[in-house]
């Protein structure tokens, strides 16, 4: 089974960008999609259902901004938007889908770039999501968490530490948040099959930081413990150029 997570920057955009064409090579079972920017009346979603995608979405209530989805070749047992928690669900930043065994999660956390204010609430959205991922994994045991998490873990996952060490998204507090989701039994799917590689999954699109490769990886895929078993590959598809992110895509055993 093939799953892969893409922050779109705007689906609309990244469809015009060549996404439907990509997506046929890549043929994945299950795609994550976070920052939809669009209402799901928004977007012709023909193409992708002749390709045999069900299509599960979860915008936010604010037009032209945030928005999650599932997109999957199986259809699900079950969806829920969102985590219960009106704060957060409002920006459309949670959809879950249990397909037979497994359960995917796609999710976009806050940024906190634009303010202290916004940071606030990353910091609240980050404990309220753990919690809200501990009961998941009671319920549900093998999960996987896909998207954009808008934190660096360690310094191998940004271009320059130093520079960013007051930097939100490299602050202290939201890498010790890493940390603590690890310690509690959630595997980073990548750094786990990949140990020592150091590659970035966001640039910005000033002073052509793509180009010189000047990035963050701030996308994620999380496994539970019990999922752990079934990775059997993790990367990044760096030559997706949709959006100013690249997909995560984790391969697993089939259920």
């Amino acid at each position: 089974m093939k799953i892969i997570s893409y922050n779109v920057n705007g689906i609309r955009s990244a469809l015009n960008k060549g996404l439907l064409e990509w997506l046929r090579t890549e043929n994945p079972d299950v795609l994550c999609l976070q920052e939809l920017k669009a209402m799901e009346e928004q977007v012709d979603w023909t193409a992708l259902k002749e390709m045999g995608y069900h299509i599960y979405l979860n915008p936010a209530q604010k037009k032209g901004y945030s928005g999650v989805g599932i997109l999957s070749k199986m259809p699900a047992d079950r969806v829920v938007c969102g985590m219960g928690i009106e704060q957060h669900d409002a920006e459309g930043r949670v959809i879950r889908a249990d397909f037979a065994g497994l359960t995917v999660v796609s999710v976009y956390f806050p940024s906190g770039t634009s303010g202290a204010e916004r940071q606030d609430v990353k910091y609240i959205f980050l404990a309220d999501f753990r919690q809200w991922a501990s009961t998941l994994v009671q319920e549900r045991a093998a999960v996987l968490i896909a998207g954009d998490v808008n934190i660096c873990h360690q310094e191998m996952d940004i271009h320059n530490p130093v520079s960013n060490k007051n930097s939100t998204g490299f602050l202290p507090e939201e890498r010790a948040w890493v940390d603590a989701f690890l310690n509690a039994g959630w595997v980073d799917s990548f750094r786990a099959l990949n140990p020592d590689l150091q590659q970035y999954s966001w640039w910005s699109f000033r002073a052509n930081a793509r180009a010189n490769n000047k990035g963050w990886r701030i996308d994620y895929q999380f496994a539970s413990q019990a999922l752990r078993p079934r990775l059997k590959a993790a990367g990044l598809l760096q030559e997706a150029t949709h959006s100013d992110h690249c997909p995560t895509v984790v391969e697993i055993s089939a259920f």
